[in-house]
């Protein structure tokens, strides 16, 4: 096989494993462990007047029953907040098990371990909790009027408001630019609560030694992990190892860190003296774990004659459940990334993050983006039917030139770096797209409609990722690097950098993800970074063992480095073939021994070469061994970017919704294997037709989450999904040495404002809300009338 393979779409190594039931999960460890369970809070707000364990103390196999009085003051604090940000004035995070009071319904309670998981369950409903239940504070309109308070100590409900604003070139401010332009639209788009879903939910798994503890867990960000564990547990951080195992699935709610059973799960499995375990079910997911989306979005923009947005002033009220662990990242991507591939005129953006008391909002696949993208292409399809012009002429007039980048959009992005973007070419896209999906020659008939949406995300984020690279005695060539996978095809894509770095066949190189006894210092597996930041880290790791094995090969060989070069795992002189030493041999070389062990050893024992006398055998600064380290952090994130279309029919009788033709057009610069760049963005598109169409958390005034099965919430099975049908731009980033940006969210980020404008289309129903479902459209059909405060001047 080539060693080229940059570029290539190499099949997933990972699969086999993966899809033979060969792989290793949290549940698939500790058989022998005692087993954890939760008492969780039915009532969405309410005081603990009490909490009675007697009649659970005779339980056969019971070993432990644990409430917050029982921690000790390291264990029992609040957990981290872990992005705080100067506008979020009043943060909070949830107690490891509630203290005094819950907030939501699943809120762990008492935690209670025993020799297997049926024995606790079996305590946990023998365990009696007097609460005094109180009026939750339930949707974000009753939120924000402040009557009821989440939090006693968070006026107005409001942990976060923040503003930021881009004048127009003349100095006006964006409402002076609105009242000003010719036209303006004024309008309120909702999108609802979702999550992610992952097939494998959150678990937890500890042994400790007495010295050192091991933890499992189902995490997206294992090193994180380790350092909070190591913290709240008071352990030198040297004598904690977090790894992740196969994960299936994270989707964002794995980003966490941590969460109240990675602090507990450990400190029971130290303070027992035993190995303790932990898997979530899926109501416990559904009800204790973290939701997204949710948010009510004002609207006002005024336009010229030609469709260009001369002012945009959007205020946002975020939904963040009752908590905010991962601070308000979610709405500040909302509120920058709204502005996708288009330069406004003036912006203004002001967004309150309001607590609520249902689950906390943590970032979900998109992580803001799909909201943001919701307001700016619902916007853009509102001023092509004022004006009677095409949908994708609007979207034209507006675009950001090729010649144009770097652009700056004048914000702060969720990195706390400035809001440019690096490279794109979104007419070229735009044109690719129609031809893709027809768009000039679809026909339009009633009940079939065609809708497009675009978008820009922000990909690459920092602060940094590493990786390491060792060539053996073998041949083999090990990569690590310290985020963790979750089945985005990691293996394969570091593996293939690597085999191009370094000549060597892909065959002989095993990448290792999510081990801190591997790699020690990294930051996690979101936003769509880890092609971007880790990838690069390989290569420029991979570049230094390159050039330390030329050296060494040079010196074998009595050639100049610069006349080598590395093919199929092999050093020799470019033009002179036979002039050669394979990579193996130069690792032994790399690594002169005073014992021989084996046959490749006694090459490299000190009485095996004729090395220079006058030189010590490791020369200053240098060190044994043919490896690398380094390490990428990015000055800024790097922009992909996306555009979709979609053909959809309706009923005329049941008014259920079809997805006829999806069409996609993505460029995340140079493509690493577009093979998994499609794979991640069918899955993503999966992914938003639920959050189209289907996936909702709906909770009654008391604030009971009545959908938390897979009988209630619906998701989409693969025969929802149409065929997908995708196009590639590469637009180099020239910000790293790969030029490549993120791909792993963008399936997922435009489908609602994508089919919300398909169902518009075909309806000629104004859609200003996700998602929607049948019954909902055949209510809208009855009334069949533009939404009240669409004022139009």
């Amino acid at each position: 096989m080539s060693t080229r393979l940059f570029g290539e779409p190499v099949r997933r190594r990972e699969d086999r494993r993966l899809l033979t039931g060969r792989g290793r999960y949290v549940d698939d460890l500790g058989q022998d462990a005692l087993a954890a369970a939760f008492v969780r809070s039915p009532h969405a707000r309410a005081r603990i007047r009490d909490i009675d364990v007697s009649a659970a103390l005779d339980v056969e196999g019971l070993v432990a029953i644990y409430t917050w009085e029982d921690l000790p003051e390291r264990v029992g604090r609040p957990l981290p907040l872990l992005i705080p940000h100067p506008a979020l004035t009043h943060g909070r995070t949830a107690y490891p098990l509630a203290r005094e009071v819950v907030r939501h319904v699943g809120e762990p309670v008492v935690m209670v371990v025993a020799a297997d998981r049926y024995l606790a369950e079996d305590a946990c409903a023998l365990i009696n909790v007097d609460y005094e239940p109180l009026k939750p504070v339930v949707g974000l309109e009753e939120a924000a009027l402040g009557a009821r308070l989440v939090h006693d100590d968070v006026p107005g409900n409001v942990g976060a408001r923040l503003v930021q604003e881009v004048p127009a070139r003349d100095g006006r401010s964006a409402r002076e630019a609105v009242e000003e332009a010719p036209h303006t639209l004024a309008f309120r788009l909702d999108v609802e609560r979702s999550a992610g879903m992952p097939l494998e939910g959150r678990g937890v798994h500890a042994r400790w030694d007495g010295t050192d503890l091991r933890v499992h867990s189902s995490t997206q960000t294992s090193t994180s992990v380790r350092m909070a564990v190591a913290a709240a547990l008071g352990l030198p951080l040297p004598h904690v190892e977090v790894i992740a195992p196969d994960v299936g699935g994270g989707f964002g709610v794995k980003i966490v860190h941590p969460w109240p059973e990675e602090i507990l799960v450990p400190w029971a499995a130290m303070r027992l003296g035993r190995e303790v375990k932990w898997t979530e079910d899926r109501r416990e997911h559904f009800v204790s774990s973290a939701h997204e989306r949710a948010q009510v979005q004002y609207v006002r923009v005024g336009f010229d004659d030609d469709g260009r947005v001369l002012g945009l002033d959007v205020t946002i009220l975020h939904d963040h459940g009752a908590y905010t662990p991962y601070g308000i990242i979610v709405p500040i991507v909302t509120s920058t990334q709204l502005l996708g591939p288009y330069k406004i005129g003036a912006y203004r953006v002001e967004f309150s993050a309001i607590y609520t008391n249902t689950v906390q909002v943590t970032p979900y696949r998109g992580a803001g983006r799909p909201q943001g993208v919701f307001c700016m292409e619902r916007t853009m399809d509102r001023i092509a039917r004022h004006l009677g012009k095409d949908r994708t002429e609007v979207r034209r007039a507006n675009f950001i030139e090729p010649d144009e980048f770097p652009y700056d959009q004048g914000m702060i992005f969720q990195d706390g770096r400035p809001l440019i973007y690096d490279s794109g070419d979104y007419p070229r896209m735009l044109a690719m797209l129609k031809e893709l999906i027809g768009w000039d020659a679809f026909e339009r008939r009633p009940g079939r409609g065609i809708g497009i949406g675009c978008y820009v995300e922000g990909t690459g984020v920092g602060p940094y990722e590493g990786g390491h690279v060792q060539v053996t005695s073998d041949g083999r060539v090990h990569v690590s690097t310290g985020l963790t996978s979750q089945g985005q095809g990691h293996e394969t894509v570091f593996a293939q950098i690597a085999a191009t770095e370094l000549g060597v066949p892909i065959e002989r190189i095993s990448v290792v993800t999510g081990d801190t006894r591997r790699f020690g210092y990294a930051v996690g597996t979101f936003a769509s970074r880890a092609a971007v930041v880790s990838g690069n880290a390989i290569a420029l790791a991979c570049r230094k063992v390159r050039a330390k094995a030329l050296r060494i090969a040079a010196d074998a060989l009595e050639a100049d480095p610069a006349d080598l070069e590395i093919t199929d795992g092999v050093v020799h002189v470019v033009g002179t073939p036979s002039a050669s030493v394979p990579l193996a041999t130069v690792a032994v070389l790399a690594n002169p021994l005073r014992y021989a062990f084996d046959d490749e050893a006694v090459r490299a024992t000190q009485f095996a070469g004729a090395s220079s006398p006058d030189r010590p055998p490791v020369a200053e600064g240098d060190e044994p061994g043919l490896e690398g380290r380094d390490y990428y952090s990015p000055i800024r994130s790097t922009f992909a970017a996306g555009m979709h279309a979609a053909i959809v029919e309706t009923d005329p009788l049941t008014a259920e919704i079809r997805v006829v033709r999806y069409a996609v057009v993505h460029d995340c610069g140079r493509l690493v294997n577009p093979m998994i760049v499609e794979g991640q963005i069918h899955g993503g598109v999966a992914q938003g037709i639920g959050g189209a169409l289907y996936e909702r958390m709906v909770y009654d005034g008391d604030g009971q989450l009545l959908n938390a099965s897979f009988m209630d919430f619906l998701m989409p099975y693969a025969t929802e999904i149409p065929r997908i049908e995708t196009a590639h731009l590469e637009t180099p980033s020239p910000l790293n040495p790969l030029g490549v940006k993120g791909a792993g969210e963008a399936g997922v980020i435009p489908v609602s404002a994508v089919i919300a404008s398909a169902i518009e289309d075909a309806e000629g129903i104004t859609i200003d809300r996700m998602p929607i479902s049948p019954s909902e459209l055949f209510e809208l059909r009855a009334h069949r009338v533009t939404r009240p405060g669409d004022a139009v001047g």
